[in-house]
């Protein structure tokens, strides 16, 4: 979209915005980490005693998506209920409980002429963000980027207006409740999709941006942003099943991976399965998977092995580079270690890679072989997440090299200062 195009009006009202959350940016890398924790206390407080607003809220944007066709998988990640606020607020809490990574030293010594270096952890400033459909997005960016002593401007997209409007509000007052400024929480929904363009444009106040959604929207916030960018990308999430993995551990891994929440990045989207494995272990995991209405797209060597009845779509090579974000997996019979790594090179996304074994040397071989965020041995796909491996909420999954990769907590959304503390040493 160029410039010329966007309305003045958009412009002049994202650009205060933006220039608001600059001045609340530089007054929160003063506070201290008990003034950050109170206001994250007050923010959880509020998210429960505003249940019923947030949840009205939400079943607009819930009754609009239906009417508008909107998939299952996408109003799964749409919508908000008692219990999943509950979860939130309770997630705003772990957060508090997190070690504040602001002010640590990361290197400290002392030069030869007597000057005392340390290369200590900042805030980055500006954190923005432009996400799709999910409005619990709102609460984890805003309250990580608070935790770490950045402000936040953030675009969740017109299909949650409604909840994204709604969270934003009560945000803002329970920050300032705290005696931190409102602007350190900003949203832009009101401005549509000219407001994210110019977000993309504001290099002069915002910092960082952070896209989290589907494969076009990542694609567009990377090749329109002037403001340095962290792309979160898709997730065609692979599962190896080697020739030495039991039954019982593959079929829970696979179910779990695939059926816990499929419309999420970390699900499992293709299996892979050692061919002298197959005759073991297909059979139950195909049942398990037709029992849980999942969809599979395979060849006639897998169908062959699936229960009387089910269903099995031919696969197509489309289907392998597919994020299906709902009850939908692809599965595929390999020789051996080596044509599955060969496999995941071809189409995976860099998310999550997983080899089922008992093998500690192929093992050994997968995890470094294998180039994405996250590796797994004998574990579900659906680890990599912020939460679940004790980072409190996340920001996003990084599939990036440069400067997080992987789930993006409170440290990726720092950066560093070199101090220099002297006694007026002059460079000769």
């Amino acid at each position: 979209m160029a410039a010329a195009e966007i309305h003045p009006k958009t412009v002049r009202g994202v650009t205060r915005i933006v220039r608001n959350a600059k001045a609340a940016s530089s007054l929160l890398a003063t506070t201290s980490t008990a003034e950050r924790n109170a206001a994250l206390g007050a923010i959880a407080d509020a998210l429960r005693s505003s249940t019923d607003r947030i949840v009205k809220a939400n079943d607009a944007d819930i009754a609009a998506g239906a009417e508008n066709g909107m998939s299952d998988a996408l109003l799964d990640r749409l919508r908000l209920d008692a219990d999943r606020i509950a979860a939130i607020a309770d997630s705003v809490e772990d957060v508090i409980g997190l070690a504040d990574s602001v002010g640590d030293v990361v290197v400290g010594r002392t030069l030869p002429n007597g000057i005392r270096l340390t290369q200590n952890r900042v805030p980055l400033g500006v954190i923005g963000a432009i996400y799709e459909a999910r409005p619990n997005v709102t609460v984890d960016i805003a309250v990580l980027a608070l935790k770490s002593g950045n402000a936040s401007v953030l675009r969740g997209g017109a299909a949650a207006q409604n909840s994204n409007t709604e969270i934003v509000s009560i945000l803002r007052r329970a920050v300032e409740s705290a005696g931190l400024p409102a602007d350190s929480i900003s949203g832009i929904d009101q401005y549509g999709r000219e407001g994210a363009h110019v977000l993309m444009n504001a290099r002069d106040y915002v910092d960082l941006l952070i896209p989290r959604g589907g494969a076009d929207l990542i694609n567009m916030v990377v090749q329109e942003s002037i403001v340095p960018v962290i792309e979160t990308g898709v997730g065609n999430v692979h599962m190896f099943i080697d020739s030495t993995a039991t039954v019982k551990t593959s079929v829970d891994l696979v179910l779990n991976s695939k059926t816990q929440r499929p419309s999420v990045c970390n699900s499992l989207e293709t299996l892979l399965v050692h061919e002298k494995a197959a005759k073991r272990v297909l059979p139950k995991i195909l049942e398990r998977l037709d029992g849980a209405g999942v969809i599979v797209h395979a060849d006639s060597d897998v169908s062959a092995m699936a229960p009387a009845g089910m269903k099995v779509r031919r696969v197509s090579r489309r289907d392998w580079a597919k994020e299906y974000l709902g009850l939908e997996i692809a599965i595929k019979l390999v020789s051996g270690i080596e044509e599955a790594i060969d496999h995941i090179r071809a189409y995976s996304s860099g998310h999550t890679e997983v080899i089922v074994t008992k093998d500690l040397d192929n093992a050994d071989t997968f995890v470094a072989a294998i180039d994405a965020a996250a590796v797994g041995v004998n574990v579900s796909t659906r680890f990599t997440d912020g939460g679940e491996l004790g980072f409190g909420a996340e920001v996003g999954i990084s599939t990036q090299k440069l400067h997080a990769r992987g789930p993006m907590g409170l440290e990726q959304l720092t950066t560093t200062k070199w101090v220099m503390m002297g006694n007026g040493q002059v460079r000769s």
